[in-house]
């Protein structure tokens, strides 16, 4: 019975799944796992002029926005990526980026609403390592292209109308920065934020030194949200979709029941038939 139980443990941490947020030493230690595909959200001129060997480049502003009010992509757009990118269902997906850490997010966030659950985001921006040595180049890595199922997961993708029937029922959590909350700055129509919305911007979330960032713990992390009931359901929004997947990576691992409204402020704040507020409210 010992026996059995060491083997299933030893199983267990052989065949774990990559962490929500990969420190270093992780990928230092997995880097040729057969089924850890990196990924570069960064620019594409960007990632030529250097990047980690054997990463995938696929800009998110280019890749992971949609329309003007920057929706997912299309289920189609979204499966061919992941095939070329090399991702099947038994991928780990590693993704990194530049200064700020919600552009891996949003890849994180879309990858957990197409079903693929073992993926997690680099803990420092690029080149934020340290003394820790990684191999770097800057030749384009072609992946062998894969064939991608979606398995589509709607719990964690919010439409316009589910935010407006969740209003009282949910916390509506705003993501962006305290000025467009309160209604000084906004890129749609209106200013302000959707009603009953509380204000927990996406940059609590990691800390900045320069051009370098790093995500902060998860014990600091929960402090932050410590105010929320786990029994009641989450619903984020920002500006275009990548502060609120911020908040989405750290509530989810820390077991809120947590989504992203897809529309975000550009799509509430350009439809004047829908409520908003201006200043703070308190949770």
């Amino acid at each position: 019975m010992k026996y059995i139980s060491l083997l299933l443990l030893f199983t267990s941490l052989l065949f774990a799944n990559i962490p929500d947020v990969v420190p270093i030493s992780w990928l230092q230690k997995h880097y040729k796992d057969q089924k850890l595909v990196i990924i570069d959200v960064r620019d594409t001129d960007i990632y030529k002029r250097g990047h980690i060997k054997n990463a995938v480049s696929v800009p998110v502003f280019e890749k992971l926005f949609y329309g003007e009010t920057m929706l997912i992509p299309p289920l189609s757009d979204l499966q061919k990526l992941f095939s070329h990118a090399g991702i099947n269902e038994k991928s780990e997906i590693l993704i990194y980026g530049g200064p700020n850490p919600i552009w891996s997010a949003r890849f994180y966030w879309i990858s957990k609403v197409l079903g693929a659950d073992n993926v997690g985001i680099l803990k420092v921006s690029y080149g934020n390592w340290g003394k820790n040595k990684l191999q770097i180049t800057t030749e384009e890595f072609k992946p062998r292209p894969q064939n991608f199922i979606p398995n589509i997961n709607n719990a964690y993708l919010k439409t316009k109308l589910d935010v407006l029937t969740s209003l009282k029922k949910a916390y509506i959590i705003d993501g962006r920065p305290p000025q467009f909350y309160v209604g000084e700055k906004s890129h749609a129509k209106r200013y302000g934020h959707i009603s009953n919305a509380i204000n927990l911007p996406g940059s609590l979330t990691y800390d900045t030194k320069g051009t370098d960032s790093s995500i902060k713990d998860f014990t600091t992390l929960k402090k932050i949200y410590k105010d929320l009931n786990k029994s009641r359901p989450i619903i984020l929004y920002c500006e275009d979709g990548a502060d609120a997947a911020m908040n989405f990576l750290v509530l989810k691992k820390l077991g809120y029941d947590a989504s992203v409204y897809d529309g975000s402020w550009l799509e509430w704040g350009n439809d004047h038939h829908l409520p908003i507020e201006k200043g703070y409210k308190k949770n």
